[in-house]
C-alpha cells in the first residue's frame, strides 16, 4: 500500500524502513506535521501513518476520506488525538500500537523519580562547573517511602515492580485490579486515599474526558505538603496552571514531566535559535525543582523496533482484509 508517513523523523525513517523489508509497502515519508493545511499531501494515499502531535481532528479526517485514505495507521498508544466518533462516521479504519515498550516508560518514569530526588541534573551541572559543593543536593531513601501509580496497565504494573524493588510501598489505583500488581505488592485503594497518603505520584492512565485535568488544584489539595508529580503519560491529564500555582505554594516539591498539554506546538522539533512563545511553558522552566524531558520516555531502540513492525503489521492486515486486533472506535474508549 501507499503511505503517507507524517512528522517524519530521522529516526522513523530509518526504523519504518528497517521494518518495511519484510512488508514491502510503498512509504512516502513526509516532514510536516499532520493539519487541516498538510492534509492535501496525504490524498494519493490508501494510508497515513501519524504520530502523537498530528492533528486528527474531524476536519483533517474529511479532507483524508475525501482523498485515497482509508487507513489510519498510529505509530503511537494514545489515541486522544483522533476523533474517533468521525473517523467511524467517514468509513475511516484507526489502528494503533498497543504495547510497543512498556519497559521504555516505566524506566524513564523512574529515572525522573531518581534525578528528581538526587538532584542529579543539577550536580552533573555543578561539577562541569568545577563546584563539588553538596549544599542544595540532599535527597531521601526511597526505601519505605509511600507511592501511588495511578494506572496500572503494563506500564504501569512495571513501574510498580521497580518501585517495590526499592522497597517503596506502593498504592494502586485503576477501575480494573490488576492481579501481578498486587502480586508484586501493591494495594488498591481509593484515588483520594492514593493522593493523601503518597509521597510519590506518578500517573500512567489514557487521557480520556474522565481523566482530562486529573491532577488538578481540588485533587492537588488533598496530596502531602512537598509531595512529588510525575506524568510519563499524557499532557493533558495535569491542569498546568494548578500546578504551577502548587509549585509556587511548596504544595509540589518535585515535578518530572515527560509530557505537556500544550507540546504540540514545541516537541519534537529544536527551538534553540528561538524565543518560546508559550508563557505557561516558560514559568514551569523557572523553577529549580522541576524536570522536564521532551516526550522522551517512549525513546528506546527497542521499542522504535516495535512500534515499526506493529505499525507495518497493521497496515498489511488491512490490506489483505485480516482481522485488525489493534483497530480502536469511537465505542472503544475506556476510562480509568
Amino acid at each position: 500500500m501507499k503511505v503517507a508517513v507524517f512528522s517524519a523523523k530521522p529516526y522513523d525513517r530509518q526504523y519504518l524502513s528497517g521494518a518495511n523489508q519484510r512488508h514491502a509497502h510503498e512509504l512516502t515519508f513526509l516532514e510536516p506535521r499532520l493539519s487541516v493545511e498538510s492534509a492535501p499531501l496525504a490524498h494519493p494515499y490508501q494510508t497515513v501513518c501519524a504520530f502523537v502531535n498530528d492533528v486528527l481532528d474531524a476536519p483533517v479526517l474529511r479532507i483524508l476520506a475525501a482523498g485515497a485514505t482509508r487507513l489510519i495507521a498510529l505509530r503511537s498508544a494514545g489515541f486522544n488525538h483522533v476523533d474517533l466518533a468521525a473517523a467511524d462516521s467517514l468509513g475511516l479504519v484507526v489502528c494503533r500500537v498497543p504495547a510497543y515498550s512498556p519497559a521504555a516508560v516505566a524506566e524513564h518514569t523512574v529515572g525522573l523519580i531518581l534525578s528528581l530526588n538526587r538532584r542529579l541534573h543539577k550536580a552533573f551541572a555543578r561539577v562541569r562547573d568545577g563546584n563539588f559543593s553538596l549544599d542544595g543536593l540532599l535527597g531521601f531513601d526511597l526505601a519505605d517511602r509511600t507511592a501511588g501509580v495511578v494506572g496500572t496497565g503494563q506500564i504501569g504494573q512495571r513501574v510498580v515492580r521497580i518501585l517495590r524493588g526499592f522497597d517503596c510501598q506502593v498504592l494502586a489505583y485503576d477501575v480494573v485490579r490488576n492481579a501481578e500488581c498486587e502480586a508484586a505488592g501493591a494495594r488498591y485503594v481509593a484515588l483520594d486515599e492514593l493522593l493523601a497518603r503518597s509521597d510519590i505520584v506518578t500517573l500512567h492512565c489514557p487521557l480520556v474526558s474522565e481523566t482530562h485535568h486529573l491532577i488538578n488544584g481540588e485533587s492537588l489539595r488533598r496530596m502531602k505538603p512537598g509531595v512529588m508529580l510525575i506524568n510519563t503519560s499524557r499532557g493533558a491529564l495535569v491542569d498546568t496552571a494548578s500546578v504551577i500555582r502548587a509549585l509556587k505554594q511548596g504544595k509540589i516539591g518535585y515535578l518530572g514531566l515527560d509530557v505537556y498539554e500544550e507540546e504540540a506546538e514545541l516537541f519534537f522539533e529544536d527551538h534553540s535559535a528561538h524565543v518560546i512563545q508559550d508563557d505557561v511553558f516558560t514559568r514551569l522552566l523557572t523553577f529549580p525543582n522541576v524536570l522536564i524531558t521532551a516526550h522522551q520516555a517512549f525513546f528506546t531502540r527497542e521499542a522504535l523496533e516495535r512500534i515499526a513492525e506493529t505499525t507495518l503489521g497493521n497496515v498489511t492486515a488491512f490490506e489483505r482484509g485480516e482481522k485488525l486486533v489493534n483497530e480502536v472506535r469511537a465505542s472503544g474508549r475506556r476510562a480509568i
